[in-house]
């Protein structure tokens, strides 16, 4: 990071850092810092955005009964029809589904529907955050990076998921440059952006033998600092919850709230099963710093009492919050004082948001949350 002030502007990994300014142009892109604090960033390389950055809207893949939930789908329908709510609300909602005219007829009657867009494709799952685009910004437009998807490591099927980033392009429903990633296995719940050029991770995710195995971690960090244009990768070695088919995701475990807050998951019961991989997570975290040097400030999310399907305990967390342009969606699970908890520490990370809990236990029967089913697109994509 380079403190060498241009007039009133500073140079941060190949943008310009200025003062808050009215009528941005496309070359501009809104970054906050600290406390949420908004300046305008003139972009001289491609950024990797952080999920705060302002958005064009929201995808959903809608569940049907082509997909695991077919046993409980009136349920997590049900759940869906409250996300899509609440999201065409404030914000553009693409839906991506096979079944586009039977998603119209459960929706119509709650959803604001003139905020809505289908694209119609066939779809394995629903986790929009795994098999979603990632987006790349710059001063000629946004790039569309479509990275492969392999079921976590080749446990589900993934096929038809693998196509749709593909096929939303093609159909115009996504705006811009297409990019064939499909060498490399990604997932978006795998790492977070702060949107300065640290990208935070785990190691038990992404080096994944059945990901990227052909590659170690100095050749993945590399691959990620290029395709990426990174500062650096920020690995985290501990932290899992139990029945977390992701291997880790660190959307379940610790997320940027700004570029120098991370809200993580804190157990406090020594007699929990996750009590010393959280509590060593929690140690790391505080050895790591801004790209300015300062600890980051942390916010500890409350542990989600035990939620159990049949003999199994679900990976349930708090981590898995949307951020969007004015509000923040986070998942609560009929337990009262840790929803009220967790919506307390979210409003401390983001006291301009609104903060809106979503009953997610629904999704978190199938190991996820309300993070993994979306994928947000900046400004100009949707």
């Amino acid at each position: 990071m380079c403190n060498a002030l241009e007039g009133e502007k500073i140079r941060i990994m190949g943008i310009i850092v200025g003062l808050p300014i009215g009528g941005a142009t496309e070359k501009e892109y809104q970054v906050r810092f600290g406390k949420n604090m908004a300046v305008q960033v003139e972009m001289r390389a491609p950024l990797l955005p952080a999920e705060w950055a302002a958005q064009s809207g929201i995808q959903l893949t809608w569940p049907h009964a082509g997909t695991d939930w077919a046993y409980m789908l009136d349920e997590v329908q049900a759940c869906f029809v409250v996300l899509a709510r609440e999201i065409a609300l404030r914000e553009k909602l693409l839906i991506v589904t096979p079944e586009p005219e039977e998603v119209k007829q459960q929706i119509a009657a709650t959803v604001h529907m003139d905020n809505v867009c289908f694209l119609k494709c066939e779809t394995n799952d629903t986790w929009a955050r795994d098999h979603g685009a990632i987006t790349l910004l710059d001063a000629v437009g946004p790039s569309l990076l479509d990275f492969k998807f392999n079921g976590w490591g080749l446990k589900y099927a993934s096929d038809k998921d693998n196509q749709i980033t593909r096929q939303a392009v093609e159909a115009g429903v996504l705006k811009g440059n297409y990019v064939n990633c499909l060498n490399f296995v990604l997932e978006g719940g795998s790492f977070e952006s702060d949107g300065m050029g640290t990208l935070l991770t785990t190691s038990e995710c992404l080096l994944s033998p059945n990901r990227n195995g052909q590659m170690n971690q100095v050749e993945i960090e590399d691959y990620l600092r290029s395709v990426f244009h990174l500062e650096r990768v920020l690995w985290l070695d501990h932290g899992y919850l139990a029945g977390d088919d992701t291997d880790s995701h660190i959307d379940t475990l610790a997320r940027f709230c700004s570029s120098d807050t991370i809200a993580y998951v804190q157990c406090s019961d020594v007699k929990d099963e996750h009590y010393e991989e959280l509590h060593k997570m929690e140690e790391q975290l505080k050895t790591f710093r801004t790209l300015s040097g300062e600890p980051y400030r942390l916010l500890p999310l409350p542990m989600v009492d035990k939620i159990e399907k049949g003999a199994e305990r679900l990976p349930a967390t708090y981590a898995n919050f949307l951020i969007m342009n004015d509000a923040v969606l986070y998942p609560t699970y009929a337990q009262p004082e840790n929803d009220a908890r967790a919506k307390e520490v979210l409003k401390e990370a983001f006291p301009d948001y609104e903060i809106v809990g979503i009953d997610c236990r629904a999704l978190i029967k199938q190991h996820g949350s309300l993070h993994c089913v979306t994928m947000q697109y900046p400004v100009g994509i949707l």
